[in-house]
């Protein structure tokens, strides 16, 4: 459901947070911009040429590794670089916390369990896991690429909500993907769309309010 919607949801037993765009600012244009500069290109190859296609599905699922990641990439982009050069515009993407939104957690977690569950790969979750610490407020960070299962699959969401104990329909679930939100919803999950930090903040904010 949208953010702005006046009817709320009956208070969940858990919250479960996406982890790019909902909690960390993710930009990819930085990463296309560190790539450019290492390889002596122009960064609009990238910007053309980049798609979340298979590969990029199962490097997110653990089925590959960044090394053979990197070797597809290489090919697409007919671009050549050392591993440790698409490794570090690879993990450039991260630009800090949203606005507003830890603090919120933060208080949130005295009160239910709240869980993180990301679309990601092992080189990107140990660059947030070194970086930011502060996540180490959820009681769980569910990692596609360790339960190999990634969103929007609705197996997926069945997965996670075994692995929290909870009913579905007994999960917040906040998202900023189209096509995730859309799989949750499937799989029973309640389900905002997130589109700025301003949405996040004013879910959280309101399930603060029904918790003091």
């Amino acid at each position: 459901m949208d953010t702005d919607e006046q009817a709320w949801p009956s208070a969940p037993k858990a919250l479960l947070l996406d982890l790019g765009n909902v909690v960390l600012n993710v930009d990819f244009r930085r990463t296309f911009r560190t790539w450019a500069q290492s390889a002596g290109v122009d960064e609009q190859v990238f910007h053309r040429r980049w798609q979340a296609d298979e590969h990029y599905e199962r490097h997110e699922r653990g089925e590959i590794n960044f090394r053979e990641y990197a070797t597809e990439l290489a090919r697409r982009f007919d671009v050549r670089m050392s591993i440790g050069a698409w490794r570090s515009g690879w993990n450039d993407a991260f630009v800090g916390y949203l606005p507003g939104v830890m603090p919120l957690i933060e208080q949130l977690a005295t009160r239910m369990p709240v869980y993180c569950f990301t679309n990601t790969n092992a080189t990107h979750e140990a660059a947030w896991r070194r970086g930011y610490p502060e996540l180490g407020i959820f009681h769980h960070i569910f990692v596609s690429s360790r339960i190999r299962r990634r969103k929007p699959d609705v197996s997926a969401y069945h997965y996670v909500a075994e692995r929290m104990r909870e009913a579905p329909q007994d999960i917040w679930f906040l998202d900023d993907n189209k096509q995730n939100v859309e799989g949750a919803i499937r799989a029973g999950l309640v389900t905002f769309r997130i589109r700025t930090a301003e949405d996040v903040t004013r879910v959280l904010n309101r399930l603060a309010s029904n918790n003091g």
